[in-house]
């Protein structure tokens, strides 16, 4: 069996950066080095990217590319926001990605560490169910947990209103960690009732269907 060690990965993360004039290999295979953990490879995984890109697609076609305070919520590692600020589509001012985990925040910096040094990304460990919404004034909420959250109501009855927000959820009840999944999108549509929608859809994945909804709360 042929065996690689770091630099044979390196240099091809390396080469795509150069390749593509696009830093974010680079940040990933330094994160992946500092930060060896299952974690980023199931942030990195073929569903997650899938649903990451469904939304900046959404979110370009129907609410708009130009937002000066975007908020992640369940940001995790930050792979969402540093696919938002690599992708030339959008003009963002700032991305904070919100975890509730204090593990996340040292791994999304790295994973954003182009944007940290521009001052365009920062990590935060915050609950978000205290987050004062109305105070923070951000120009768009993403909330792609909805199903990690056990008290989804009170998280949105947060929300200012007409705040724009992009959310997610899905219905695999079989992970111990989703608290409130939704059994299909009229059901997510109930917990999430928008003001004005400008879009919403459904995704099948390899084990489950990921619900999104855009609008204004």
């Amino acid at each position: 069996m042929t065996s690689y060690d770091d630099d044979f990965y390196r240099d091809i993360l390396e080469g795509l950066a150069v390749a593509n004039d696009d830093p974010w290999p680079r940040d990933i295979l330094d994160t992946l080095t500092r930060f060896p953990q299952p974690r980023l490879g199931a942030a990195l995984n073929a569903n997650q990217m899938a649903s990451k890109r469904w939304l900046a697609d959404a979110l370009a076609a129907h609410a708009g590319t130009a937002f000066a305070r975007v908020t992640i919520l369940g940001g995790w590692v930050g792979a969402l926001a540093a696919m938002l600020l690599h992708d030339r589509r959008f003009a963002i001012g700032h991305v904070t990605s919100v975890d509730i985990d204090p593990a996340c925040e040292a791994v999304a910096c790295a994973l954003n560490a182009t944007h940290v040094r521009s001052g365009r990304f920062a990590a935060r460990t915050a609950d978000m169910r205290a987050l004062d919404y109305a105070a923070e004034r951000f120009d768009l909420v993403i909330n792609t947990s909805c199903e990690h959250v056990a008290d989804l109501a009170r998280w949105y009855a947060r929300l200012p209103a007409g705040q724009l927000v992009v959310l997610q959820s899905n219905d695999y009840f079989a992970c111990a960690e989703h608290v409130n999944c939704a059994p299909d999108l009229a059901a997510f549509a109930r917990q999430t009732p928008l003001r004005e929608l400008h879009y919403e859809g459904e995704r099948r994945m390899r084990r489950y269907t990921r619900f999104m909804r855009i609008g204004q709360t």
